[in-house]
C-alpha cells in the first residue's frame, strides 16, 4: 500500500506541492490537520470527551489528547476532514454540525525511533454536541484506546494549574477472551487525570479550546 500523501505549504502556506507523510515530517514541510472537540450537557454540567491515544502510536503514545484529529491527505478540503470522526469514533457528523473554534499553528522536533521528527501543523479547531453514549462508539483500534470525559470546568481547573488532578470516566478497548484473541471489546473505566499526561502542546491551547467549547 502507497504511503499517505500530504499537500505542503510554506510559512505564508503558500502551496508547494504534495510530500509523503515521512517526509513531511523528516523535512518539517507545513500541512493541514483537522481537530474536533466532542461535549455534551448532563444537566447544567457540561462534560468534554478526550481520547487517549493508542500505545503504539509512534508520537506521544498512551498520551490523552483531542477526542479526534487527523491530517489531509493531498487533494481534501477541510470539510473533508469531518471523515475522521466516523474513522476514529464511529460517529457520523456532517460538517454544517461542526461548530468553529479557530485556527491554530504548531511545531514541534524530535526524534522517533532515532530518526528527526519536524511537525508543522497548521490546525482548523471545532466543536460538536455529541449525546451518542460513550458505550455505543467504536474506537479505531489501531488509534485509540480509550474514549474519557470531564467537567470543563474541572479541565479548565487543571490546565490552569489550579487542580493537579481530576477524575474522568469513560470506555476502553480490552481483548475478549471469551471469542476470539483479536476481537476487542468497550469496558467502563475510570482514570485519575493530570495536565502533563496530554500532549503536550501550549497550555493555552487547551485553556482556549476549553473556553470557546462552552458556547458549543
Amino acid at each position: 500500500m502507497s504511503e499517505e500523501r500530504f499537500d505542503i505549504y510554506d510559512e505564508e502556506m503558500n502551496h508547494l506541492g504534495t510530500a509523503t507523510r515521512e517526509e513531511t515530517h523528516r523535512l518539517g514541510h507545513w500541512h493541514r490537520t483537522f481537530h474536533c472537540w466532542l461535549t455534551r450537557h448532563e444537566g447544567s454540567r457540561q462534560l468534554v470527551r478526550f481520547q487517549q491515544r493508542h500505545a503504539d502510536k509512534d508520537t506521544n503514545p498512551g498520551c490523552y489528547d483531542i477526542t479526534v484529529a487527523g491530517h489531509l491527505s493531498v487533494g481534501e478540503s477541510m470539510q473533508e476532514g469531518v471523515r475522521e470522526l466516523e474513522e476514529e469514533l464511529g460517529v457520523s457528523a456532517g460538517f454544517h454540525q461542526l461548530v468553529s473554534l479557530g485556527q491554530v499553528r504548531e511545531e514541534e522536533s524530535g526524534y522517533v525511533k532515532g530518526k528527526l521528527f519536524i511537525d508543522r501543523e497548521v490546525s482548523d479547531v471545532f466543536g460538536l454536541h455529541c449525546d451518542i453514549p460513550l458505550t455505543d462508539l467504536r474506537l479505531q483500534p489501531e488509534e485509540v484506546y480509550g474514549v474519557y470525559e470531564a467537567g470543563i470546568e474541572e479541565l479548565l481547573a487543571l490546565f490552569q494549574g489550579e487542580q493537579e488532578e481530576i477524575v474522568a470516566h469513560g470506555v476502553r478497548l480490552v481483548a475478549d477472551n471469551t471469542s476470539s484473541p483479536d476481537h476487542l471489546r468497550l469496558v467502563p473505566s475510570e482514570r485519575s487525570i493530570r495536565a502533563d499526561q496530554f500532549v503536550p502542546r501550549a497550555v493555552s491551547y487547551y485553556i482556549d479550546v476549553l473556553q470557546k467549547l462552552r458556547s458549543v
